[in-house]
């Protein structure tokens, strides 16, 4: 859920110089030529999942709607482009006036992909169009990366809760989107107060090593916590020595303590040592969480441990090895003389070749309704795919039509990923589950 949507007042900037020149001087050129009105479709897709992965996760596309709606050329931005020299005084004069007014198909968020899927479709003249490639690739190449992290580790915790807490292992702007990412892509909470603003994430958070040093001594500081913020708190307990203020922990709070935070050493040996004191002290509803430089191969380590929740950082805001999705947008077809769209296609050599043609996406189930093949065409639809069409409309005419609440991304994408073959899940090392299938 946006920030508008969810009634906050915020002072929204222009997404127009979230752009490469590039494109600026492209629209310059077309102007002069009198190709840039032709209409035109441009694509994103990937024509790779990073290494090992088995399907990618559509994410970002929430806000690549807000990014569109706020695409303003205002009067900064155009006195900074006049003055940097970028453009000339006639693409200016359009960019004054520029308003995106093409419609806009995509996967919904949440959704699964894969190579060659037609993740984002967009169409109207090549002017208005072209301008929008790089601040949708920004955010798509981003978002999906840390949700495709987020759903490998959501299926490694085996419905243990996940808790977002990377927001210092990145940039500030990048923590929020990251946090947004994540809980689409199955964690629950985020640690993160500005990702709690802006979208409505659950946020949670107690203390770190600083409190306990801050105080004489661990009673002390557990009981400053306890008296502030009640028995259901959760007290780190590996600033010195565990066992000790595990029993400290359990003196100060009762048996009704909430939780404890294990965040250094064998979590694995520790969770075991931890549950069975906790059990001996009566506080056999205490649960305990674990943090500390968790990836989903450290979180699936931990399966048979008595751990009740997982803290992730680092590894989940990095994509866990894997910060990009490489996903590009290209020119897929544009008007011919006569009106007609006609596919076009980059053939160079080095394989990044791309397919022609305005195109549409279906999955394909076998009798047990499992996922079998990503199937992608630019003809007809055939009969038995017809219901099973992915893209769906998000923007029609410069209006946005495909605005959802958060809460539908991160639902829809636990309905994707369980329709997939069960190797999908799989930690391993593999190809893509589902096999492109061009029409």
């Amino acid at each position: 859920m946006s920030t508008a949507e969810l009634g906050l007042p915020v002072d929204v900037p222009s997404t127009a110089l979230f752009t490469d020149r590039y494109e600026l001087t492209m629209l310059q050129a077309a102007l002069r030529s009198g190709a840039a009105q032709r209409r035109s479709v441009f694509e994103a897709f990937t024509r790779r999942l990073p290494e090992g992965r088995r399907y990618g996760v559509v994410a970002g596309t929430g806000r690549v709607l807000d990014a569109v709606e706020n695409f303003r050329f205002d009067a900064p931005v155009l006195d900074f482009l006049r003055r940097e020299h970028v453009v000339d005084d006639q693409t200016l004069e359009w960019l004054a006036g520029y308003r995106f007014t093409g419609d806009i198909w995509g996967y919904p968020e949440g959704e699964v992909y894969f190579p060659g899927s037609p993740i984002l479709r967009v169409e109207g003249s090549f002017a208005e169009a072209v301008v929008l490639e790089t601040v949708v690739l920004s955010i798509l190449n981003h978002d999906s990366a840390i949700a495709a992290a987020a759903s490998r580790m959501a299926v490694a915790a085996g419905g243990r809760p996940l808790v977002e807490m990377g927001a210092r292992r990145t940039h500030e702007l990048a923590a929020v989107a990251a946090s947004r990412a994540a809980y689409v892509g199955g964690f629950r909470t985020s640690s993160n107060l500005a990702a709690g603003f802006r979208y409505g994430i659950p946020t949670v958070g107690t203390s770190a090593h600083a409190f306990t040093l801050l105080h004489d001594t661990e009673r002390d500081a557990f009981t400053a916590q306890v008296d502030s913020l009640g028995r259901g708190t959760t007290l780190l307990v590996d600033t010195y020595d565990v066992a000790t203020a595990v029993k400290a922990a359990v003196d100060i709070a009762g048996p009704e303590l909430g939780a404890v935070r294990i965040d250094s050493g064998d979590l694995l040996l520790l969770a075991h040592r931890v549950r069975q004191q906790l059990d001996d002290l009566g506080a056999k509803n205490t649960k305990i969480v674990v943090t500390s430089d968790l990836d989903e191969y450290a979180i699936a380590s931990l399966a048979a441990a008595p751990v009740d929740s997982y803290g992730v950082g680092t590894s989940l805001v990095t994509g866990s090895g894997h910060p990009t999705c490489s996903m590009v947008y290209k020119l897929v077809a544009r008007e011919a003389d006569d009106g007609s769209l006609v596919p076009v296609a980059k053939k160079s050599m080095g394989g990044k070749t791309s397919v022609g043609g305005r195109k549409w996406a279906a999955r394909r189930v076998d009798e047990d309704g499992v996922a079998s093949a990503e199937v992608v065409g630019s003809g007809p639809v055939p009969d038995d795919l017809a219901g099973r069409r992915l893209l769906v409309p998000l923007v029609r005419g410069g209006e946005i039509v495909g605005r959802e609440p958060l809460e539908a991304a991160r639902l829809r994408h636990i309905e994707a990923r369980a329709g997939l073959p069960l190797s999908a899940t799989q930690l391993s090392r593999g190809e893509p589950v589902l096999p492109p299938e061009i029409l």
